[in-house]
């Protein structure tokens, strides 16, 4: 048979292996330096990619570090053997052509790198499974706890002072409490402290203002500074003393005579105590007035001056007074000893401060009031007495207003000033001393003071 002379003249060309269909959309790119397969006759060249990078021949090529992420290229079959079929996989990130990388299709001027999980804050890389775990999670905001604490030490200043801002005494525990208001500012400073170490702005800031009030509010009160008028006519030494049941009675007796005061007042002074002071003392303090009574009840009032229009205050402790005569004027001197404000007798104690508030309200002359007010100037009710009668204690005229008098035994420092020596505007103060006495929870209060003429 005769064969063409045109077909015998071209070159035979081995038929292009038809490519199968993956079952994958995107199909790899052969690599950088492999054989192009040949194009058919039919199909319009592609224009030139840009040059890639050189990669320079050896002897071996290191195998690339297998990533779960990106998929193995198959490699190109050689010419005349079937094409293996790829198996399915998860499709590798198609490259995003640059500017000046040439056309779509064309091989990538450098590999793209690989998401890791955490760079991608829209959800993990390709191919890691589970949830996405952000590698840096916010920390929780610290200090809980100490904010909690913080808190807890600023409820009892709060309180308490909020109750002496109102001049109120409150109710149970209050009038306990206000006891304590000056060492109050410990746990309020040390709650501004927890507060800051808590980074808490909001409780930190109410700290500061619990603190500032606390701090504010323990200042030495007194309803006015005006300082006795006139010359002085009389030196009047002046010493309130609570026996703690006539067991100080000994040591109270040893004291007069060393300090040889003109007006005694002597608180919890029982019949015993009451016998031995004015038989002690019948020269030199000749005058008395006495509540005669066992316990905590007895009273008994000395004076080196005639006493007259004796008369007692209605109380469940004694507590007498008269009108004591002094370099022509005349003196009311009063005792003073309510009922302590313990957990159901505040009401009492409020009602009989409230009849001592009534006493100094009368203003009929020079005053002098005396003794275990069971109360400090951080009490409303004591407060009263100063305001209604226009007078002074005799402890915030020399600046020792907060010298604690009370309680003196016991495993507890003393810690409020109970024990008082108050005084009308015909005084003025020269000397306070606190004195202790053996056998008493209380410190004696010796209070120095210049009586003074009308002008």
């Amino acid at each position: 048979m005769d064969s063409d002379p045109a077909l015998a003249a071209a070159p035979k060309q081995d038929p292009a292996p038809e490519p199968q269909q993956a079952p994958e959309p995107a199909a790899q790119k052969p690599k950088s330096g492999a054989p192009k397969p040949p194009e058919p006759a039919a199909q319009r060249p592609r224009p030139n990619p840009a040059p890639g990078p050189q990669q320079t021949p050896g002897p071996a090529e290191q195998k690339p570090t297998a990533d779960p992420g990106v998929q193995k290229p198959t490699p190109k079959p050689k010419s005349g053997e079937p094409k293996p079929q790829q198996t399915p996989g998860p499709a590798a990130p198609r490259p995003v052509p640059t500017p000046g990388s040439g056309a779509v299709g064309s091989a990538p001027a450098a590999s793209t790198p690989v998401p890791t999980p955490g760079s991608d804050p829209d959800g993990p890389a390709p191919g890691v499974t589970g949830p996405f775990m952000d590698p840096h999670p916010p920390s929780r905001r610290p200090g809980r706890p100490v904010a909690l604490l913080a808190g807890l030490l600023l409820v009892v200043p709060a309180l308490v002072t909020a109750c002496r801002l109102l001049d109120t005494d409150g109710i149970t525990p209050v009038p306990q409490l206000l006891s304590f208001l000056p060492w109050l500012t410990v746990p309020a400073g040390l709650g501004l402290l927890l507060a800051a170490v808590a980074r808490r702005r909001g409780l930190a800031l109410t700290a500061v203002v619990v603190l500032a009030a606390t701090a504010w509010s323990s200042l030495p009160y007194t309803t006015w500074t005006t300082i006795g008028h006139g010359l002085p006519v009389a030196r009047v030494r002046v010493l309130a003393a609570n026996v703690e049941f006539g067991q100080a009675t000994d040591a109270l007796i040893a004291t007069i005579r060393r300090e040889r005061p003109a007006l005694v007042y002597v608180s919890e002074c029982d019949r015993a105590c009451g016998r031995a002071l004015t038989t002690a003392f019948a020269a030199e303090l000749p005058h008395y007035a006495s509540v005669e009574a066992d316990g905590s009840a007895g009273s008994v009032l000395l004076s080196a001056h005639p006493l007259r229009d004796w008369r007692m205050i209605p109380a469940t402790m004694g507590m007498p007074g008269a009108t004591a005569e002094i370099a022509g004027r005349s003196v009311r001197v009063q005792l003073a000893h309510p009922m302590p404000p313990l957990p159901g007798q505040v009401d009492v104690w409020k009602r009989e401060l409230g009849r001592i508030e009534d006493f100094a309200a009368l203003r009929t002359g020079p005053t002098l009031i005396a003794g275990d007010f069971n109360a400090s100037q951080d009490h409303a009710a004591f407060r009263a007495i100063l305001k209604e009668g226009r007078l002074r204690d005799a402890a915030w005229a020399v600046r020792r207003s907060r010298a604690a008098t009370w309680p003196v035994e016991g495993p507890v420092p003393p810690y409020v000033q109970i024990d008082h020596v108050l005084v009308s505007d015909e005084f003025s103060v020269e000397d306070v001393r606190f004195l202790d006495l053996d056998g008493t929870d209380h410190r004696a209060v010796l209070a120095d003071l210049d009586l003074r003429g009308d002008r």
